[in-house]
């Protein structure tokens, strides 16, 4: 059995709650690029405080980002219920909106950020995902030669466009994802002159982003 962990005193996870908050809008506003330093001082808290409830910055992103992974879950639950090809888009729409709502998460998804390892919601998120993509590949309405490294180009290329056109047009990502999409479709497919990245190769190329 796993140790229990001792609760906090209630003054103690007030400052945990508020640090949490204040790490979201600040995140939210302006991406994880902000300093922790500056999320203790934006929460009227010590430094020392942050750094006894979040050791590193991975470890507040993880409690930021925490209810993300269980979203995903969702959407890509309620996708599965849809035909194919309208799930597919349906996930991508839904996840993509989630990165123009917030700067933060917009960089969570483009770029690799220290995190705490996956959890079964992370993973069971990566199942989905692959049996939304599958399914639309056996449908005929998805190109056979997709694959789940492959949708990494869709959240980079979204977050590109929600970065450069929030304070101009913030609905701009939908023609370019809708661009992107009839690109994937079975119909338009053409020899592609590179094969897909594998896992490692994807993890590289998200570390270079960071």
């Amino acid at each position: 059995m796993p140790p229990r962990t001792k609760p906090l005193r209630k003054d103690a996870q007030r400052n945990r709650d508020l640090l949490i908050k204040t790490a979201r809008e600040l995140y939210a506003a302006r991406g994880l690029d902000v300093s922790l330093d500056e999320i203790a001082r934006t929460a009227g808290v010590s430094s020392g405080t942050l750094y006894n409830h979040f050791p590193d910055r991975a470890d507040l992103i993880d409690a930021v980002f925490a209810d993300r992974a269980a979203t995903v879950v969702r959407i890509a639950e309620n996708a599965l219920a849809m035909e194919p090809w309208a799930g597919l888009v349906h996930f991508l729409e839904r996840v993509c909106e989630q990165q123009a709502a917030d700067r933060g998460y917009n960089d969570l998804v483009s770029r690799r950020v220290p995190q705490a390892p996956p959890t079964g919601e992370h993973l069971r998120g990566y199942e989905l995902m692959q049996q939304i993509i599958e399914r639309a590949r056996r449908s005929g309405a998805l190109r056979d030669d997709v694959t789940l490294e492959d949708m990494a180009f869709v959240t980079w290329g979204t977050a590109r466009t929600v970065e450069a056109t929030a304070g101009i047009r913030p609905q701009a990502w939908r023609r370019h994802l809708a661009l992107m999409l009839d690109g994937l479709r079975a119909p338009a497919a053409h020899p592609l002159p590179e094969p897909p990245l594998r896992p490692d190769e994807l993890v590289n190329a998200m570390r270079e982003c960071s």
